[in-house]
């Protein structure tokens, strides 16, 4: 694996280019300011992410949304963050990462400033979709830099536990200070907190990062693939959606799955014959890539839907205030956050599939001790447990298959990859809402209120158990069992 290779023009012994060691890699102390700028602008996705979980009752309520409508406010945002991931990433590693990575964040901004200044649902809705373009050049290109920054094996195993663990930052503060600003001052400096982050992020850039891209750029972009690939994924999330309406079994929703698995065999027969696919097929047959990312897919969707449940649960059953339930809340993502610096330690001495397994496991268990809330419940014995059990297992499970996914992979496709692992979440967390929400609508019983919708909900949060289950397939099957691939010790 090398490191970052510098373009732009020298700056001299203690320029830009002068910050790195022999073959372009950033000495230490640049490496961890590197990594800190890096994972600032992951807090600022994910702290837009969570935060919008918190405001989404009141801004239902203020928009005049449907239940459908206001599950589009999520969905926007993670369809075409998780249907672009693998284009930013090809965009990052092509057009070089420094410049791509702050497109994205002005795009970021723009998209955050539109969402404060939106008064009607269709323009709020398309805000987030931008929103969803931008975070998908910032993120992969992110995760491309520290990939190529940091060498395989302890270092970058303690990088990309900073990375998950800044994640379980992100989700704590988006749900603490969703719930603050959401009460204090209104939805709409949900997105407002956003653009601060955003020109910090664009201010300090040119003074941390080099610019770096892949020595291998012939080829085309693949724009076909990116639009069936993204098509694809609308169709499954819209299918999903309609199943809580007209049902499972209707002709409109087997319609659409099966348009689904069209595009998807398009996108198929795309990428075998573009010269330059978005998602090479070499990459799909690394095990550990493929096991990785899959399993994150599974962690993906539990974790965003099983949010969303509590948020729910919380503020309409038990009357929380957004504030009130965001501290209540933020447990869950805090012990993420320490997961995911235990996990890499672990996954070093113990090898990835046992520690994945565990987290997959632990996944279950939380869920199911959600699936138990009743209609007159309270917090600690009824939300905290299930909380205190998934929120570990998320941290740990996610760093865990980010190490297995990114392992001994070329520093040409270290974009693809990194853009592969990142759209998996998004995927995983897009289906996850549309699955959580489905299920909530159809098994909510008449004549509704509390007790309806807490049979509904209860139907989410077995379903959140049912997809750590599911991630258990690619674990045991095609997650490696050896240590060395943790430890980086093995070379291609």
């Amino acid at each position: 694996m090398t490191g970052l290779r510098p373009t732009g023009r020298r700056t001299g012994a203690k320029g830009a280019e002068g910050r790195g060691s022999a073959g372009g890699v950033p000495a230490a102390p640049f490496r961890w300011g590197v990594l800190v700028l890096l994972c600032v602008a992951n807090f600022a996705v994910l702290l837009d992410s969570q935060s919008v979980i918190l405001a989404l009752p009141q801004l239902t309520a203020d928009l005049g949304l449907s239940a459908g409508d206001a599950q589009w406010v999520l969905s926007a945002k993670l369809l075409t963050f998780g249907g672009l991931l693998l284009l930013g990433g090809r965009t990052a590693d092509r057009l070089g990462r420094r410049r791509v990575f702050m497109t994205g964040t002005a795009l970021f901004l723009v998209s955050s400033t539109a969402c404060g200044l939106a008064r009607h649902g269709a323009v709020l809705i398309g805000a987030r979709a931008l929103g969803g373009v931008a975070a998908a050049l910032m993120v992969p290109t992110a995760l491309s830099i520290l990939v190529n920054t940091f060498p395989e094996g302890r270092s970058r195993n303690t990088a990309l536990a900073g990375w998950a663990g800044i994640g379980g930052i992100g989700a704590t503060a988006g749900l603490l200070v969703g719930g603050l600003l959401t009460q204090a001052l209104g939805w709409t400096w949900v997105f407002f907190i956003n653009v601060p982050v955003s020109l910090l992020v664009l201010a300090l850039t040119p003074a941390l990062l080099t610019e770096s891209r892949a020595a291998e750029r012939q080829g085309t972009y693949d724009v076909a693939g990116a639009l069936t690939g993204t098509a694809a994924l609308f169709a499954v999330v819209l299918a999903v959606i309609r199943a809580s309406v007209t049902g499972w079994t209707s002709p409109r929703t087997l319609g659409l799955f099966a348009a689904a698995g069209a595009l998807v065999a398009v996108f198929a027969a795309v990428e075998r014959r573009s010269a330059s696919p978005l998602l090479p097929p070499a990459m799909l047959r690394r095990g550990a890539l493929a096991g990785g990312d899959l399993v994150t897919v599974t962690m993906g969707m539990a974790a965003f839907g099983l949010s969303v449940a509590s948020s729910q649960y919380g503020q309409v059953v038990l009357g929380y205030g957004p504030l009130e339930f965001g501290l209540l809340q933020s447990v869950m993502p805090t012990l993420a956050f320490v997961g995911a610096y235990a996990g890499q330690s672990v996954v070093t001495r113990a090898g990835v599939r046992p520690v994945v397994v565990a987290c997959l496991l632990l996944l279950g268990a939380g869920s199911l001790l959600l699936s138990r809330v009743p209609a007159d419940g309270s917090y600690v014995p009824d939300i905290l447990w299930g909380l205190v059990v998934f929120g570990p297992g998320l941290g740990a499970g996610t760093a865990a298959a980010s190490v297995a996914a990114l392992a001994r992979v070329p520093e040409h496709a270290s974009g693809v990859a990194s853009g592969l692992n990142v759209a998996s979440l998004q995927i995983g967390g897009a289906l996850g809402v549309a699955v959580v929400t489905s299920m909530a609508t159809t098994f909510t019983t008449a004549p509704g209120g509390p007790a309806g919708l807490t049979a509904g909900l209860r139907a989410g949060f077995l379903a959140c158990a049912a997809c750590a289950a599911l991630g258990l397939v690619p674990a045991l099957t095609l997650l490696p069992r050896s240590r060395a691939a943790a430890r980086g010790t093995e070379r291609p």
